[in-house]
């Protein structure tokens, strides 16, 4: 009798045994950025998103400025400062030698970009998830969460 295509047969008691499939999913953690503009008014606006698996060595974010949305949040906020610091997590995401926290591993990175803060520019709270595809589980949460 031979095992079906995907299995083998142990060595203990002749069960079949799961083996590891080429597109087995792996844990990601993920967390939005959000742009928030007055602590007191506690109104915020997701902005981007940043996804890391460290089975596939994958540290990455996506984000857009919607100028109009957030002007309509707050009138007066400095869109060059929400690009400015937008422009700066992609660096630290890349892993850029010209940021200190760009100089940390991908975890240490990812950590650094998730750890609360009260800036105009903070993340959320950071969620779990299961993908086989890092990349596409990115655009997929961007476009749920941001738009």
């Amino acid at each position: 009798m031979s095992a079906r295509p995907g299995r083998r047969r142990s060595s203990e008691g002749g069960k079949a045994v799961h083996e590891k499939a080429v597109h087995e999913k792996a844990v990601y953690e993920y967390a939005t950025l959000r742009v928030v503009p007055s602590i007191e008014r506690g109104e915020a606006m997701n902005v981007g998103v940043v996804l890391y698996c460290q089975r596939h060595d994958f540290l990455a974010c996506r984000t857009r400025v919607d100028a109009d949305r957030l002007r309509a949040l707050a009138a007066d906020l400095d869109l060059d400062g929400v690009r400015h610091a937008l422009r700066a997590i992609d660096a630290v995401c890349c892993g850029d030698q010209a940021t200190q926290p760009g100089k940390e591993s991908m975890g240490g990175r990812f950590r650094w970009l998730t750890a609360p803060r009260s800036t105009i520019v903070q993340p959320g709270p950071v969620h779990p998830g299961l993908t086989d595809d890092p990349a596409a589980e990115l655009g997929r949460l961007f476009d749920v969460l941001v738009g």
